[in-house]
């Protein structure tokens, strides 16, 4: 009886949490962009675990996850990352997670064990569908090619086959070394950068300014959404909601469904202020 009702209590949440994700793109894939700030390794390390804890909630949802670009850190973790995450309210869900992460624990890489304090960025974008049209000219774009990075060994890329897409107008970079193929890179790519572009157009024709750019501060103190602290206690607090977690094992494995049902009640509350 108590698993009947847990697994009940279970899919009203998750029904809950879908009623409120009726927003434009909510239903779309996520195009997500990580990137590691002040810290140097430990930031690096600390955005490859927000990159495995963001691919095990994919896991858990049944949603497909695709590399598009991948750029390793000098000693441990990775500097950034840009992946697809495909699967409905991909997007919804995510734009949850929009800000900077920060991390506090004893640093794996510090001999004398210290405490380090470490940033890192996530912002997530909607996948348009082709049909979406987005005007962007030939004459703004700077393409640039470049040899694949890569671990070593036979698989790395021996061509110039990843591109890199410069939006001249808006600054807007975007590019993508998954492919072998030049063209399916640059194909990619594009896709990419239109979303971005379509993304930033809507908003400015919004009278209130363009949450995910509004949220984009340095990734540094001062700045962060959520907090996950691994030492001396344990705790994951959202600083938006104030909603909290202990379990950080759990959270960093995947469970942070209970951050997103916060912060889509949250964006609820605001929008019926607004409203009134």
């Amino acid at each position: 009886m108590t698993a009947r009702v847990t697994a009940l209590d279970e899919s009203l949440g998750s029904y809950e949490i879908e009623r409120m994700l009726s927003a434009e793109n909510d239903d779309n894939n996520a195009i997500i962009f990580i990137n590691s700030g002040a810290g140097g390794t430990e930031a690096q390390d600390w955005a490859e675990m927000l990159f495995r804890m963001y691919l095990k909630w994919s896991e858990r949802k049944g949603f497909e996850t695709q590399v598009v670009d991948l750029l390793a850190g000098e000693e441990a973790g990775i500097k950034s990352v840009t992946f697809i995450v495909s699967g409905l309210r991909a997007h919804g869900y995510l734009k949850c997670e929009n800000g900077i992460h920060r991390l506090v624990r004893v640093s794996p890489y510090d001999a004398n064990n210290r405490r380090h304090t470490s940033f890192a960025s996530v912002y997530a974008y909607p996948e348009l569908p082709e049909e979406v049209e987005v005007d962007i000219r030939d004459e703004d774009l700077r393409i640039d090619t470049y040899r694949s990075s890569g671990p070593g060994g036979q698989h790395v890329n021996r061509t110039d086959s990843a591109v890199r897409i410069t939006h001249l107008p808006t600054g807007i970079v975007v590019q993508c070394q998954n492919e072998r193929s030049q063209h399916k890179n640059k194909s990619m790519a594009m896709a990419i950068l239109k979303s971005r572009i379509y993304q930033l157009e809507k908003k400015k024709h919004e009278e209130k300014m363009d949450v995910l750019n509004k949220e984009k501060k340095d990734i540094a103190w001062g700045s962060q959404i959520r907090s996950y602290i691994l030492h001396p206690y344990r705790l994951i607090k959202d600083h938006r909601t104030k909603h909290e977690e202990h379990n950080a094992d759990a959270v960093l494995d995947g469970d942070i469904d209970a951050f997103i049902k916060e912060y889509l009640l949250y964006l609820t509350f605001e929008q019926k202020r607004k409203d009134n």
